[in-house]
């Protein structure tokens, strides 16, 4: 609990950022624009709102940029993860709805006073009342709103704190019923207690870094489970008579027909979360029990899209690299869904975006806007198709184009004839590996002079999850594993690591995901034996014989590095 800054005893005097003090802070400091300031005070006098919440609300800043700001004003420290305690505090006086209700949670009990992490602590209204509830001094810190929230979870557990968000929602689950009629469910759709129950999903979901929240009514229950690093995890359930209207108010949000229940829909809608302007994909589609809802949650801020930040090392780069300098051909990223293939193949147009090129790409969906670069969304249902926008393309004088997928024949010759008269074409590929993307193309019917002419090379790859730093651990496997790896030169030079658990992790012993990779560059000797053996096997051989380094490889020098777990390549490759 140490820091440079000293307790504040005089809690009542603590500055008011919700009047002009704060908002002069800021513009001074270049954190925000005057007039960004006026419209958030104008707001906050006329809503009543605390001036600090209408800044985030407004994206003026985010809430940590506030928090950090905040405690820049008010000369206090910001609350470390550690800072957090081990066991509620004063729970019989101090409950969580209160600590929720005023964004709070105490950190420690001294003799002298309580330190309290407050998300906005220039609240007075709060900060008394804990002072009148606990009868001590009440010592402030600053604190970011998701390390509140993730100390919240893991204080008082899902269930709980679930639970008592989902009280008020009861009644009103018993009451909608099947709700077959359309305007009584529109009318509950837009109940406050079902507004805020939506709202807290996504903004749950935003705090635990997912990239999917999936809704599912079952026979017995309405499931709810948020995928993190790649993996399901299930929360507690809302009542399950509440999943029509949970469904109609999520169709609602994002302008979808909630009349519509027979068919599968598909929407987009952009929103401020925690201050951050983030944008959603939404898929439903008809179950035997109602709608199934699938949020597709697209954070930039949590994507960096740089080759280094999504795990290629330079020896990957270096090719990929020198592939994308090529002035014309085909190259492709391929492996299963959800491996990563849009975000590198975003990471690369990214480095080409020049003034001196033009790039157009089509995709379906867009899922991230990219500056200077023209995308354009799929709509089959008017005959925009990968191959029909392909063709228009081409009068577009480009010099780059992406394809979201080569799904099929008449997208694949396209795509081959725009290589062919002198256009760089990126695209993607379902395939297990690099290899099996040329066998691929020709199963599709591609003519095999034809792939030898363009295709340049081919990028597989895979994610794994991240072993979080505060708590792997080292361990000794047992001999047989390295040399079944044949690892057993490695022995003596490396560790291996392990997943443990902890708080920073909400004890999943991983946070974060990477990716694993394989280039191939497809040269003389490969393009001779797609010509006269077109076999994956044969191919991988060929590669390998020119010195490529496979998935699994490269999986396990990140797992003797420490990045990763042993587990988890094992996990990736098992179909690689």
């Amino acid at each position: 609990m140490g820091g440079d800054v000293k307790d504040s005893k005089a809690v009542a005097v603590l500055p008011k950022p919700s009047g002009d003090g704060f908002g002069d802070f800021l513009v001074e400091t270049g954190k925000a624009s005057s007039e960004a300031i006026s419209r958030a005070r104008q707001i906050s006098q006329k809503s009543g709102e605390r001036f600090t919440v209408v800044l985030t609300r407004l994206g003026v800043i985010t809430e940590r940029q506030r928090a950090d700001a905040l405690a820049q004003y008010l000369h206090l420290q910001i609350a470390a993860p550690s800072d957090y305690p081990a066991s509620p505090i004063h729970e019989d006086r101090l409950s969580l709805k209160f600590q929720k209700d005023g964004q709070f949670l105490p950190l420690e009990d001294r003799d002298d006073g309580l330190v309290v992490a407050f998300a906005d602590p220039s609240d007075s209204y709060a900060v008394e009342a804990i002072r009148f509830a606990a009868g001590k001094q009440v010592f402030p810190r600053v604190a970011y709103p998701e390390d509140l929230e993730a100390a919240y979870r893991r204080l008082y557990g899902d269930g709980r704190d679930q639970g008592s968000r989902l009280k008020d929602t009861a009644t009103l689950g018993a009451e909608i019923g099947l709700a077959d009629d359309i305007d009584r469910l529109k009318d509950m759709a837009s109940d406050a207690p079902v507004i805020r129950l939506v709202n807290q999903i996504i903004t749950d979901a935003v705090e635990m870094r997912a990239s999917d929240i999936h809704i599912e009514p079952l026979e017995s229950e309405l499931r709810v489970r948020f995928r993190v690093d790649g993996v399901l995890q299930k929360i507690a359930s809302p009542p399950q008579q509440l999943a029509a209207a949970i469904v109609s108010r999520v169709k609602i949000m994002t302008k979808l027909n909630i009349a519509e229940r027979r068919l599968p829909q598909d929407g987009r809608i952009g929103m401020a979360v925690r201050g951050k302007e983030i944008d959603f994909r939404v898929s439903t589609t008809p179950t035997s029990y109602g709608e199934s809802v699938v949020l597709r949650i697209l954070d930039r801020e949590q994507v960096r899209l740089d080759l280094a930040a999504l795990g290629f090392e330079e020896n990957i780069a270096a090719p990929l690299r020198h592939l994308l300098q090529e002035p014309h051909g085909i190259l492709l990223v391929t492996g299963p869904t959800g491996s990563g293939k849009t975000t590198t193949l975003y990471a690369a147009l990214t480095e080409l975006n020049t003034i001196e090129k033009k790039i157009l790409t089509i995709e379906d969906p867009v899922e991230y806007h990219l500056d200077g670069i023209n995308q354009v969304q799929v709509k089959p249902s008017i005959g925009l198709t990968f191959a029909g926008a392909l063709r228009s393309f081409l009068r577009q004088d480009p010099d780059i184009m992406m394809v979201g997928e080569i799904r099929d024949l008449e997208t694949a010759q396209v795509s081959v004839q725009a290589a062919l008269t002198g256009h760089l074409i990126l695209s993607t590929l379902h395939t297990n590996d690099a290899a099996s993307a040329l066998t691929r193309l020709l199963d599709m019917g591609v003519e095999d002079y034809l792939l030898t002419s363009t295709v340049n090379g081919v990028v597989a790859q895979r994610l794994v999850r991240t072993l979080c730093p505060h708590c792997r651990e080292p361990f000794e496997p047992v001999p047989q594993l390295w040399d079944r790896l044949g690892l057993d030169a490695a022995r003596e030079k490396h560790l291996l690591y392990r997943a443990a658990g902890c708080a920073e992790c909400s004890h999943t012993g991983y946070r974060g995901r990477t990716a694993i990779v394989e280039v191939l560059t497809v040269t003389d000797s490969i393009r001779r034996v797609l010509l006269q053996s077109p076999d994956a096997g044969k191919i991988q051989s060929a590669a390998l014989a020119q010195g490529l380094q496979t998935m699994r490889q490269h999986g396990i020098k990140k797992a003797l590095s420490g990045v990763t777990s042993l587990d988890e390549v094992l996990r990736a490759t098992r179909a690689a």
